[in-house]
């Protein structure tokens, strides 16, 4: 009980000045998990909007693959990234291997699935009419598919979230592919990890600390842009 007190104590201590290490891990873990959300939206939710909304051939197959990347281990994803990336791997000579764009990759393929998950449940819900009466309106399939997700703006931002706390998260495979090398990949949840190890439970704390201030404020965000849209559109 006095570890954990005492590493509580010096982690307060570490966050009110500023560390410098902390704040670099801090800022490259959000850039990172950033964009690898940014990008796991932009593909998993227009892919989620169709999987709920078109029926086509190979549709059950593209259901079956979204609903085993949802619990997908991310070592696997590490370690087929890594294949990927490696000197020898197909993508060898693009040199992303252990650098903060290997990480982007690992974690977008463990996001993105969850964000066209959670959409297609999400739009599966709505009203089938409303779709019905969108296309004898002559509404073509693109435009179906953006009032749908106009129509359900709370659950898909609740699947960003979920989509970037999955990424932010996540340890293994950002561990594998970019080798948490000081000021260059390490990011929050790989400096709590090597920490640790290391008995240096202050700063593991403080990381920690970090790591669930940021996870909070993205979800806050996202809820209150939800409430505001919902407002908007009642209006």
């Amino acid at each position: 009980m006095d570890l954990i007190w005492q590493g509580l104590v010096d982690a307060i201590k570490l966050l009110v000045h500023g560390d410098p290490q902390t704040l670099r891990v801090a800022g490259l873990s959000l850039l990172v998990s950033g964009m690898a959300t940014l990008l796991a939206s932009l593909l998993g939710v227009p892919l989620g909007a169709l999987l709920a909304l078109r029926r086509f051939r190979g549709r059950e197959v593209l259901v079956s693959l979204v609903n085993t990347g949802m619990g997908l281990p991310p070592v696997v994803v590490g370690l087929f990234v890594a294949l990927l990336l490696w000197r020898s791997g197909p993508l060898g000579k693009l040199g992303l291997m252990y650098t903060p764009g290997a990480m982007i990759l690992a974690q977008l393929l463990v996001a993105a699935p969850l964000a066209a998950g959670l959409t297609a449940s999400a739009l599966g819900l709505l009203d089938v009419e409303v779709v019905a009466a969108l296309r004898v309106d002559g509404a073509g399939e693109g435009r179906v598919l953006w009032e749908m997700l106009r129509a359900a703006r709370p659950q898909v931002r609740v699947a960003i979230a979920a989509a970037f706390g999955r990424a932010i998260s996540e340890v293994g495979a950002s561990l594998m592919v970019g080798g948490n090398i000081l000021n260059e990949t390490r990011i929050l949840t790989t400096a709590v990890t090597l920490e640790v190890g290391k008995g240096e439970f202050a700063r593991a704390i403080a990381l920690g600390l970090v790591l669930l201030v940021l996870a909070f404020i993205v979800n806050l965000g996202l809820a209150q842009g939800g409430r505001r849209a919902l407002q908007m559109g009642l209006a």
